[in-house]
């Protein structure tokens, strides 16, 4: 304990500043105080045009609030434009597939991860084509499939589409995250009587949560991005994910005008991925990079 303690602190100390280091990183820094300036002033306009009303946002006056905040636009766009609707289905299909494939991918991912049987690199072989393959060489197979089992239309086949579809990446994912780890846990555990499941839940399970945080969050972000498979499958409005919802919204303000509440739309759509992104940036990079200890 007391050497894992030091060690720590070591860690923490910092390197002293070194001017011509850091002076061959400027250029990178320059490109990267750019890109902050320029995804700042198109977040801040875009939030700043959903408080403002048409009239200013055609005028080019969005950043001077002439009239006030008009945050009835995000009422507007919650009630009138069926961002509500929208909104809720995405957070239930993504919700729910992100659920159901770590607990498909997981086990999966630890047993072809960790043991060696007959097929275990043909089927790994078998999920990195899978990945390969572009959902557009399988939309219309699946769509005659479905058709003939009087399934389209329903939010259980969304759900089921996109765990199928995400099952070859985040098994992939994960089997490259448990073979990191090292097989003393699972030595130790044996020692200790631990059955192989137990071993998996109690033991490795909790051990891959960094990987197991990342995919999750790259799943989600895949299914509340998605447009195309909702766009065929869904075939009410009462069932279509928000990109298929703010395609619809785009197409309704050509008709009333109201930009002011599209933008507000567009930052309700926004801000799940934003706050995921904010929030969660050092674990996505901590699943990316990290791991166990290798064995």
């Amino acid at each position: 304990m007391a050497f894992g303690r030091k060690k720590e602190k070591e860690k923490k100390v910092r390197e002293p500043f070194n001017l011509k280091k850091e002076a061959k990183l400027l250029p990178g820094y320059l490109v990267l105080v750019l890109w902050l300036i320029f995804t700042f002033v198109l977040i801040g306009w875009i939030f700043a045009a959903s408080l403002s009303t048409s009239k200013e946002i055609f005028k080019g006056e969005v950043l001077k609030f002439a009239s006030g905040f008009h945050w009835e636009n995000y009422i507007t766009a919650w009630t009138l434009q069926n961002v509500s609707t929208y909104f809720l289905n995405s957070l239930l299909y993504a919700t729910v597939s992100c659920v159901f494939l770590i607990f498909i991918c997981a086990p999966a991912a630890y047993v072809l991860g960790r043991f060696t049987f007959l097929g275990n690199k043909p089927i790994k072989s078998g999920f990195v084509m899978a990945m390969s393959i572009p959902q557009i060489m399988i939309i219309l197979p699946l769509l005659n499939i479905t058709t003939s089992l009087h399934l389209t239309g329903t939010r259980f086949l969304l759900i089921f589409l996109y765990i199928a579809i995400n099952i070859p990446y985040t098994t992939t994912f994960l089997i490259n995250f448990f073979s990191t780890l090292s097989r003393s846990y699972e030595e130790a555990a044996a020692i200790d009587g631990c059955s192989p499941i137990k071993t998996f839940w109690k033991i490795m399970f909790p051990l891959a949560q960094p990987g197991i945080v990342t995919v999750t969050i790259f799943n989600f972000l895949a299914v509340w991005n998605e447009y195309f498979m909702s766009l065929v499958f869904a075939s009410t409005d009462s069932k279509r994910s928000v990109g298929v919802g703010l395609f619809t919204i785009i197409a309704a303000m050509k008709q009333n005008g109201d930009y002011g509440a599209l933008f507000a739309a567009v930052v309700i759509v926004f801000l799940p991925t934003f706050l995921l992104y904010i929030f969660l940036s050092e674990k996505i990079i901590a699943g990316v990079t990290g791991g166990g200890v290798k064995g």
